[in-house]
């Protein structure tokens, strides 16, 4: 199997149990940049109602600054392991995150609701080049087991969602403009770092076809868990769109709440997902969090009407997902014997055009009842769940590669490059 762990050595009795947290400095400045990218799509939720406002836009209008990101994001991902498989991971990172900078600075300047789209769009295509890019650049340049590695990488993810609402309730107080110039200036730390810390190009030895994405979705396990991660984002990207509008809070309101959403969703990821995969059967805890997700949002539908209830629910999600994040992360990544680039791109373009799909939609639903987006969210979310189940003999490999991760990682190494 390709992977970053192949080129060491077989580990010592000394270096069995590497610590999570002891990890070289470029590890730590990606994950950095990692978590400030994560923010760009917190900031904007506490502040959907004032963009609303001032813009005079629509809640449907205002998914859509979720829609054109994760769209772009989508159509991007696909084409990302065939450029960083020429450029070199680095330069394909640094260049996502002056995108992203360009865009958050348009965002702040943007005269109608039509040019903040249009910009989150091209915040949608940094954000693509840099993220696709991030998680293997931490898995090989960490120390220990690529598990760990990803629980660094979802970790940022949760970080990011806990203070990027913050920020951007904090800041939204001010202005809707001021979040979007605060990202901007954080992402330009996170591109010093990167430039000054990381070092070398990280070109793969091989380079990558164009085509290796689309390729990979012609692996029964990665196109099913590309398909749960379709479902599983469209009832996620619901969440993030529409729960501003339930709460009726001003922006720092919003912004608390959806800190303690992105917090949970930081503790398990770090401290939960990896004990309950480690005891259970990964394929199955995804499967089990996802029907848990599903009911927490039927919950959040039944209780649009009850502040402190619905508080109660959208903190609860931020748990699950957590949960669900990490395990399919770490089941795409062992699910076939494909370089992680290309089955990140592969995964990650299927997985963000979910989310793409299911903001408009799903928002679009309120029309029938302040419920309903929480309703189709959860129904997304059983539908991925029912695909698990059906085709969980296809995903033996990949339950086995995180469950067994010591006789796993033993293989993985003798097998080499």
């Amino acid at each position: 199997m390709t992977s970053s762990r192949m080129h060491a050595s077989p580990p010592t009795s000394a270096e069995a149990k590497p610590s999570l947290f002891r990890q070289p400095p470029a590890v730590w400045a990606v994950a950095f940049a990692s978590m400030v990218a994560f923010m760009g799509i917190g900031l904007v939720g506490p502040i959907l109602p004032t963009i609303s406002e001032a813009m005079n836009a629509t809640p449907t209008q205002t998914s859509l600054l979720f829609t054109s990101y994760l769209a772009v994001t989508a159509l991007a991902m696909f084409f990302t392991s065939w450029l960083s498989s020429r450029i070199g991971t680095r330069n394909t990172m640094l260049i996502g995150l002056l995108v992203i900078v360009v865009a958050a600075i348009g965002c702040a300047l943007a005269g109608d609701i039509n040019g903040l789209i249009l910009f989150r769009a091209l915040w949608g295509l940094g954000n693509a080049l840099f993220l696709s890019t991030a998680l293997a650049s931490i898995i090989s340049a960490s120390n220990g087991p690529a598990g760990g590695a990803i629980v660094l990488y979802e970790a940022a993810l949760g970080m990011g969602l806990a203070v990027g609402p913050l920020l951007g309730g904090l800041l939204g107080e001010m202005s809707w403009m001021a979040p979007f110039w605060g990202t901007a200036s954080l992402m330009a730390v996170g591109f010093v770092a990167i430039i000054s810390i990381v070092r070398g190009a990280g070109r793969a030895a091989t380079k990558t076809h164009v085509s290796a994405p689309f390729k990979a979705l012609g692996i029964r396990s990665i196109l099913v868990l590309s398909i749960v991660a379709f479902f599983y984002n469209s009832s996620f990207f619901v969440t993030l769109a529409y729960v501003p509008y339930p709460l009726g809070m001003p922006a720092i309101g919003i912004g608390l709440v959806m800190t303690g959403f992105g917090a949970g969703l930081a503790l398990t990821s770090v401290f939960i997902a990896p004990r309950l995969t480690r005891r259970f059967s990964p394929i199955r805890v995804l499967a089990a969090v996802l029907v848990v997700f599903a009911a927490t949002h039927v919950a959040a539908g039944l209780l649009t009407d009850n502040t402190a209830w619905l508080i109660v629910c959208v903190v609860l999600l931020g748990f699950e997902i957590g949960a669900i994040n990490t395990v399919l992360t770490e089941a795409v990544m062992e699910a076939s014997d494909l370089p992680r680039a290309v089955a990140s791109s592969a995964y990650s373009g299927i997985r963000f055009i979910g989310g793409a799909i299911g903001a408009p939609v799903g928002t679009g639903l309120a029309v029938l009842g302040a419920g309903a987006p929480f309703i189709f969210a959860a129904g997304t979310a059983v539908v991925g769940a029912l695909i698990i189940w059906i085709f969980r003999r296809s995903l033996v490999h990949a339950d086995h590669a995180v469950a067994e991760s010591a006789e796993f990682e033993a293989t993985a190494i003798t097998l080499g490059e």
